[in-house]
């Protein structure tokens, strides 16, 4: 029986994995190949890296280090998890394993624009005109022209908080039409910020410039920033019994221990903030915090 099984292999579940081998526990990591990190062609807000890096490179560093200690990697997807006997079931599709705690690192996944194929979309992405954190690259699309697709208050506070960065944004619906109450309306015209209705659902790479067709004809930007909210994968630990926001974030505890004992959450699947920064530290503490409670089952000793 392993101490910890971690389900989900970017930043947190990566992290924990480190943290916990060099615990001297038995880990096991599950990578379905699925986290978003590897999405992302190169970060310039992680701290020790001047240059930048790709989230490729950084994923693979991380999954070394990892297996310098110890921990063994499964390429597997979990399909099921239970609670039987004091210790948790965990189901693939070609067999199952034991573990006497479980740590669910299974972030998010951001709802793409409608209708764009997957071809263009990772072409987009790659060549940094399609977006989807302004926290991470807003700073990138200084005084460039910048693109929102969304609408509502969502979609608002994601246009004004691009508007830190440029002058030139312009927020388009994703639907036929907008849905601004007068308070949105307000803010938007205050801060210059142009608004076109849509709906999307046809794009092209032109030149430098990803194109989106909406209601007032094709309109072309430096880059685009999808505003349309992430689907939480947290569906293992909610089918197990564990509490969840409406959203589907999981409820934790200060030491990010689920509702379930013994099951722990750590990165965007407690809280959708898209920083590997925080994904990490709470990885930490949530690695730190199993390794303690193992040890009150069990004295951990050389």
């Amino acid at each position: 029986m392993d101490d910890c099984i971690i389900i989900g292999a970017g930043p947190a579940g990566l992290t924990a994995a480190i943290y916990l081998a060099r615990f001297y526990l038995k880990v096991r990591l599950f990578d379905c190949g699925t986290s978003r990190a590897a999405l992302i062609p190169r970060t310039h807000n992680h701290a020790g890296y001047p240059d930048g890096i790709t989230g490729t490179d950084l994923l693979d560093r991380m999954r070394r280090q990892a297996a310098r200690f110890g921990a063994v990697r499964e390429e597997r997807r979990v399909i099921a998890l239970a609670h039987e006997d004091g210790h948790f079931r965990i189901e693939t599709h070609r067999e199952s394993f034991a573990a006497r705690s479980v740590l669910l690192a299974t972030g998010v996944f951001n709802r793409h624009p409608p209708g764009m194929d997957d071809t263009l979309h990772d072409e987009a992405l790659a060549r940094g005109l399609l977006r989807y954190c302004p926290i991470c690259d807003g700073y990138e699309v200084t005084d460039k022209r910048v693109g929102v697709i969304g609408t509502g208050d969502h979609g608002t506070r994601e246009a004004l908080f691009l508007r830190g960065y440029t002058a030139d944004v312009t927020l388009v619906a994703p639907d036929v039409d907008h849905e601004l109450d007068e308070e949105c309306q307000a803010e938007l015209a205050e801060a210059g910020i142009e608004t076109h209705d849509g709906p999307c659902g046809e794009y092209r790479i032109e030149g430098d410039r990803l194109a989106v067709e909406t209601a007032d004809g094709w309109l072309q930007f430096d880059s685009v920033y999808p505003a349309l909210g992430s689907h939480i994968r947290s569906e293992l630990a909610v089918n197990l019994g564990a509490e969840a926001t409406e959203e589907g974030c999981l409820t934790v505890d200060d030491h990010l221990e689920t509702t379930v004992p013994g099951l722990f959450a750590a990165g965007d699947v407690v809280l959708g903030l898209d920083q590997i920064s925080h994904a990490m530290g709470q990885a930490g503490v949530a690695a730190t915090t199993i390794r303690n409670h193992l040890a009150q089952e069990r004295p951990l000793r050389r």
